[in-house]
């Protein structure tokens, strides 16, 4: 069964650290494109961060608004991807989604999100 299942959200003060995962079952992560995007309360879906599928995966890419902050990744024996955050700010908050990319914009597989909330 093709699935996606994230976890590792939570609360956090400003300036805290969270990482975020994405267990893969059913396909072989490393072989696609997969992304994290965000949904903040009354705001559309955002892309966040990116890895190329194939290469050893040090082909990522990132919204400047988490650039030098976050970081994308991928455990190949387990099947995982990872994002890893750091100093997190309030505007950081959002249901955070991990995503299978087939080609261009066009995603056919997503997690159910997990939720990721900065405050004091």
């Amino acid at each position: 069964q093709l699935q996606l299942v994230e976890s590792g959200g939570g609360l956090v003060p400003p300036g805290g650290s969270l990482r975020l995962s994405c267990a893969a079952s059913g396909f072989t992560l490393s072989a696609f494109d997969m992304s994290w995007y965000r949904q903040a309360p009354g705001k559309e879906r955002e892309l966040v961060a990116g890895i190329a599928g194939i290469t050893d995966g040090s082909n990522t890419k990132y919204a400047d608004s988490v650039k030098g902050r976050f970081t994308i990744g991928r455990d190949n024996a387990k099947n995982t991807l990872y994002l890893y955050m750091s100093n997190l700010k309030p505007e950081d908050t959002a249901i955070y989604y991990c995503g299978r990319r087939r080609f261009a914009d066009v995603y056919d597989l997503w997690g159910q999100g997990t939720r990721v909330t900065v405050s004091s």
